[in-house]
């Protein structure tokens, strides 16, 4: 038997051999477990009495190679442990066990491993996330592709959770790094915040200080800027996944927006199982050519660490150059202070605004621009009265064409809200007033209880259970059911539309598209979220997996086209308008698809589609770039 002198001397020689090894690893740069002073939560719990404590189940206890042992912290969310590594590391590989207690197993599925610099993890970028779950007394481990180095390291617990950790490990070697390769969660943008003393938003007037990371472009391309982060929308922050806005110190440009801007939304799709009805409707207004279509970019969120799902990084919709663009100026010399262009909303919700007002028929409207804080009392008063005008008599202040365009993309994606909010905005130059964006289509494409199924309707959804605030349900029937030109206009629209991308073939491969692209992301969102089999928000019916719900809207899609069709008394040819030769030697006649006879030169006919009758044959024409 051992003395205890030999015992220590033996200890004393061990210890000096892992040192002199991981000085040798360090001068060599090769990979070697990482030690550094323990960092997180401090408060832990003490599951017997269910109370705070410093003694028990602490944060040492994921470091002490002990796998019966455990860190369990007091807080439910947003818990950490980590290490000080004293410089910068690159770590190359991680180890986690979960804690040998109640779903110990369970309990680590999507926790984060972050890297960072400065100690308050401002500056923190993700290096793992968990999608397995763990076995008790067993060592799970994963390569980690990040290139940077990092002082601070540290593994997030999911939400609720109390980071239930039996063990951590970190490998790595020492060194700067650099940014060449950045890990994302899955293929899809990674967007990750943090704020200022880890606050998480919590409603939607105090803006919390932020950094807002964005990884992108195959792991090879990162912005991190400063900002603010709060709650948004309005029945949407009632849910359990909660919507954001992200306004930047300075304005920037994010991903492919078009635009530059301070401010951005983060849509949290809590109803919308497919995860992309948004976007859908994005790619029919584009398709419908709506002069301006919201910028909207599918990624996953982290919020302090911590997995919060997949979000739609969306355009706030304001005004600006590749947002609603206005011409806002006053001619030189011009002394009137009352004019101006605006940006506003027919709005169910005006009422909690800061600017707002009921028109004369009773639609409550909110004032998006000029903003509150600039607005003049002249320039409400002349917004009140542009829109009291056209609200009585819409010929002489509408712009139809936008107006119909608006109203078949909410038609056609069976939006229930599309009258329940509305933009309009108007230009200084003239008094026209535009519809849109369009905006918010989480319900659309069958996804309202108090609509389906849509297509069974006779008639148009707003006259038969959609949505509407004040009077517009009244204003839309004046021109799409009482106007005779207007129903012109709207057949003469919608063929265009048919004839270009609002196709079968087109619509379903982008929603195909999407599938494809959120597949890795879906898996996440609905393990963070496991509702895949409930009934949430308005959903009319559980279809049970990812697959199904994308399923629901591909047939939604095909059925509403033909519906559609039916409806306006369009014969949509499926590959498109068949040729037919003209003979400029034989008597025929060109008309508009609203009816109005083309008496120019066949020659010259501007692109478009035309209605040709020569003889006993009548055919739909489509003019690409003159006959």
């Amino acid at each position: 038997m051992l003395s205890n002198n030999m015992k220590i001397f033996l200890l004393v020689i061990v210890t000096l051999l892992l040192e002199i090894s991981s000085a040798k690893a360090q001068m060599t740069g090769e990979d070697h477990k990482l030690t550094g002073t323990i960092i997180g939560t401090q408060k832990s719990v003490d599951y017997a009495t269910n109370t705070a404590s410093t003694t028990v189940n602490t944060r040492e206890r994921a470091f002490d190679n002990d796998l019966n042992t455990y860190f369990a912290a007091y807080d439910r969310s947003f818990a950490w442990v980590g290490l000080d590594l004293g410089e910068p590391h690159v770590i190359t590989r991680i180890g986690w066990a979960p804690a040998n207690r109640n779903r110990g197993d369970e309990r680590i599925l999507l926790g984060v491993f972050e890297g960072a610099n400065t100690p308050d993890f401002m500056d923190a970028l993700p290096l793992y996330i968990i999608t397995q779950k763990g076995t008790y007394g067993k060592m799970d481990y994963a390569e980690t592709t990040c290139s940077k180095g990092f002082r601070y390291v540290r593994y997030v617990g999911p939400s609720d959770q109390r980071c239930n950790i039996s063990e951590l490990e970190f490998y790595g070697h020492p060194g700067e790094g650099d940014e060449t390769n950045l890990y994302r969660l899955t293929n899809l943008p990674t967007v990750s915040i943090h704020t200022a003393n880890n606050v998480e938003p919590y409603d939607k007037v105090h803006n919390i200080d932020a950094l807002i990371t964005i990884i992108s472009d195959s792991e090879k391309k990162l912005r991190t800027d400063s900002g603010s982060v709060r709650l948004r929308g309005n029945r949407s922050t009632s849910f359990p996944k909660k919507p954001y806005r992200i306004k930047y110190d300075k304005k920037h440009r994010v991903l492919d927006a078009p635009a530059k801007a301070k401010k951005w939304t983060l849509i949290n799709n809590y109803g919308d199982k497919t995860l992309m009805r948004n976007l859908l409707a994005f790619e029919l207004s584009r398709g419908m050519g709506m002069p301006y279509t919201p910028f909207g970019q599918s990624v996953d969120l982290l919020l302090n660490g911590e997995y919060k799902g997949n979000y739609q990084l969306c355009d706030h919709i304001d005004v600006k150059e590749g947002r609603v663009e206005l011409v806002d100026t006053l001619a030189e010399g011009s002394e009137d202070s009352s004019s101006t262009a605006f940006l506003i909303e027919a709005d169910a919700r005006a009422a909690t605004e800061d600017c707002w007002f009921t028109s004369k028929k009773g639609t409550p409207m909110t004032i998006h621009y000029p903003d509150d804080d600039e607005i003049t009392t002249e320039q409400k008063a002349y917004i009140e009265d542009c829109f009291n005008s056209m609200e009585e008599d819409w010929k002489s202040r509408l712009d139809l064409n936008t107006f119909i365009r608006h109203f078949l993309v909410g038609e056609l994606s069976g939006n229930t809200d599309t009258y329940w909010s509305t933009y309009m905005y108007k230009h200084l130059e003239n008094d026209t007033i535009f519809i849109g964006p369009i905006w918010d289509f989480d319900i659309a494409f069958e996804n309202d209880q108090r609509t389906y199924p849509i297509n069974a309707k006779s008639d148009f959804l707003y006259r038969s259970g959609g949505s509407s605030t004040g009077n517009m349900r009244t204003f839309v029937d004046d021109i799409i059911v009482r106007d005779r030109d207007a129903r012109a206009k709207l057949l003469e629209i919608w063929s265009q539309a048919r004839n270009g991308s609002i196709n079968e073939q087109h619509l379903c491969d982008f929603i195909d598209q999407q599938e494809r692209s959120l597949m890795e992301s879906q898996k996440l969102n609905f393990m963070r979220w496991p509702m895949m089999n409930e009934l949430v928000h308005e959903n009319p019916t559980v279809w049970g997996s990812y697959a199904e719900e994308v399923e629901n809207v591909r047939r939604f899609v095909r059925e509403r086209l033909l519906w559609m069709d039916k409806k306006l008394g369009y014969d949509h040819i499926q590959n498109g308008i068949a040729d037919m030769p003209i003979d400029i030697a034989q008597s025929y006649q060109i008309y508009t698809l609203s009816g109005m006879p083309y008496n120019g030169d066949v020659r010259q006919l501007p692109q478009g589609i035309y209605i040709v009758k020569q003889g006993n044959k009548v055919k739909k024409i489509r003019v690409t770039d003159g006959l």
